[in-house]
Order: structure tokens, then C-alpha cells, then sequence
């Protein structure tokens, strides 16, 4: 997660304290969870990864969405930690398939160990979720999870398809982090809903106010990526851009190019070939043709459409603090 600032401002924070009881349970469980006595690479490997610093929002948010909903029990505890395990297991994947050295600052578990523990640890993680959906009982929220599993997969493989291709529209683009991002943001705060048997009505409010919440984020973070700052990053500025990644930005500042700046994202992009200097011409093209802006508008458009999702639910201190939430995301990039 970028540029995520931690004080009393931060509404992940206040939601944190809100539901710090239930989030102590989730933390319990899942170091319960990573332990494996007959291979302890295990509980190294995912304890590098799921303490080294993240927010943990995902968990969050499906305990937050089963409060909103009233709920009395602890089948969300389960599912808050099966949803970590989800998220935790992709970015171990995803760390090998970009060959990623630094994750929120620090190595990444691939570097530290290798490709093949990083990868099993992951289908581990993925295990282990599983087991913590079957726990909850609920065969509707099983299905839930196993298609955002799915879908991950599907979009993470679709960006794979896409790199380098400097021919990739907004349509792909969009499908993409509607697939890596959205799909587990909307599936987070769907269980929450669906375990406390809401209507159709309230499950719809709360999955599409996941996905909006996570496109808007996955918005930030690409822009972040080109504006932030690296000690927030966890990474080095531009990295997307070195590794051929076509994000919004990059794309918007595509489509208005011409001549010979067309044919300087096909060298950098396209064949990977860059200087040092590259980067810098990038960023002036992006701002020429008011591609970061762009980027920014619709990340703000995507979190007034989470925001108005919950308009349905009744006035409560969880539904102020969500609706904070989707403010405070895109003021990252303020």
C-alpha cells in the first residue's frame, strides 16, 4: 500500500481502533494459521510478507461491512482472515512474476529466499483460505471467494498479456484492475453483507461499493507510482514505467501522442530499451497531455461512486468512517 500516512487522520487507523477486538482475533488467527511444523520455511516466508508493515484494509474492510450490517457472530473473523491469506498468497506471486526486489521498503520473499518457496508459500496461503471458508459455513460466500480467487488470477494474467504493449486501451486497463484489485475489495465487503443474510439490495450496496473503493485505489497507486515519494513507496518512482507496465497514465499520454514521441514509447515501452534520462521525458509527456490529472479525476470519480454506495445504510460511526475512507485514498496524491 503507498503513501499511506499513519496519525489520527487516517481513517484505516480510526476503522483499525474501531474494530480492534475483532481485528486482534483476525491477527490471532492468522498467525495460527502460517504455522506449519513440517515445513517452517512457511511461517518464515508469509511472516516476512504479512508483517512487514501492510494495513491489512482488506480485512478490515469485511469487518467493517459485517458491522455496518449488524452482525452477531464470528464467521467474519474467519473470512477476514481468509481474505488476507488471498491477498497475502498474490503478492508472493506476483513479486516472482515481475521480479520485484522491494515490497513496502523491504526485500521481497522471493529475493530473500527464492522463486519456488515464494510460489508454494503462496498456493499454501491459498490453502489455507480455503479451509477458513469452509469454517464460516457458508457455501454462498465459498462461491464468492473461489470466483474473486478466479478473477485475480484472470486479470493478473491479462496484465501479463499487456505489458509492453503500448496498444492497450483503457477498456483492457480497466479490466485489469477490475480483476487484480477490485474483485477482492468487492468480495471483502460482500461476505460481510452475505453472512449477515442482508437483502439483495444492502449485498449489491456493499459489492459495488467494494469495487469501486478498489478501482479507485488501484487509480492512486498507478498514479502514485510516477508522483509519489519513494521513501512512501516502498519502491523506486517510475518502476512501472521500467518494467513495461501500462497503466492509465501511461496510456492517456499514449493516445495524444504523435511522430516522434510515438516512437520513443515504442523504444521504451514497447522494446524495453531506456537510458537513464528516459524517465524524465516520460513524465513530461504524461504532464504535457494531462495524463496525471486525467489519472487523478478518475480515481476521484471512482470514490464518489464508493461513497454513494453506502448512502443506503443507516447513519452510524462505521458508515462516517468508510465513507472518510474514500476521500482519504485519493488524497494520497494531494
Amino acid at each position: 500500500m503507498k503513501d499511506m500516512k499513519n496519525n489520527k487522520n487516517n481513517p484505516i487507523e480510526v476503522l483499525r481502533l474501531h474494530l480492534a477486538s475483532e481485528m486482534h482475533s483476525v491477527d490471532c488467527l492468522i498467525n495460527t494459521y502460517m504455522k506449519s511444523e513440517t515445513a517452517p520455511i512457511i511461517s518464515k516466508l508469509a511472516d516476512h510478507l504479512i508483517n512487514a508493515g501492510g494495513k491489512r484494509l482488506r480485512p478490515l474492510l469485511t469487518l467493517a461491512a459485517a458491522n455496518l450490517c449488524n452482525y452477531n457472530g464470528t464467521s467474519h473473523v474467519k473470512l477476514a482472515a481468509a481474505i488476507e491469506f488471498i491477498h497475502t498468497a498474490t503478492l508472493l506471486h506476483d513479486d516472482v512474476v515481475d521480479e520485484s526486489l522491494q515490497r513496502r521498503g523491504k526485500p521481497t520473499a522471493n529475493l530473500l529466499w527464492d522463486n519456488q518457496s515464494s510460489i508454494l508459500v503462496g498456493d499454501y496461503l491459498f490453502s489455507k483460505s480455503f479451509q477458513l471458508m469452509v469454517e464460516a459455513g457458508s457455501l454462498k460466500v465459498l462461491s464468492v471467494l473461489a470466483d474473486a480467487s478466479a478473477t485475480i488470477s484472470e486479470g493478473e494474467i491479462l496484465q501479463l498479456s499487456a505489458a509492453k504493449n503500448i496498444n492497450t486501451d483503457e477498456e483492457t486497463y480497466f479490466k485489469i484492475i477490475d480483476g487484480k484489485t477490485a474483485a477482492l475489495f468487492a468480495a471483502a465487503t460482500k461476505v460481510g453483507a452475505i453472512i449477515s443474510n442482508m437483502d439483495e439490495t444492502h449485498v449489491d450496496a456493499l459489492t459495488n461499493f467494494g469495487k469501486a473503493l478498489g478501482i479507485s485505489f488501484q487509480l492512486t497507486d498507478d498514479l502514485l507510482d510516477y508522483t509519489g515519494f519513494e521513501e512512501s513507496l516502498g519502491k523506486n518512482i517510475g518502476d512501472d514505467y521500467r518494467e513495461g507496465k501500462i497503466t492509465l497514465p501511461l496510456i492517456k499520454a499514449i493516445n495524444k501522442s504523435s511522430g516522434d514521441e510515438i516512437i520513443f514509447w515504442e523504444k521504451t515501452v514497447g522494446k524495453g530499451v531506456q537510458e537513464p534520462s528516459d524517465l524524465k521525458q516520460a513524465l513530461f509527456l504524461m504532464k504535457k497531455y494531462g495524463a496525471l490529472n486525467d489519472t487523478r479525476h478518475e480515481a476521484i470519480i471512482w470514490a464518489t461512486k464508493a461513497a454513494d454506495h453506502l448512502e443506503i445504510f443507516p447513519e452510524c460511526e462505521i458508515k462516517t468512517i468508510l465513507k472518510e475512507l474514500t476521500s482519504f485514498v485519493v488524497e494520497r496524491i494531494n
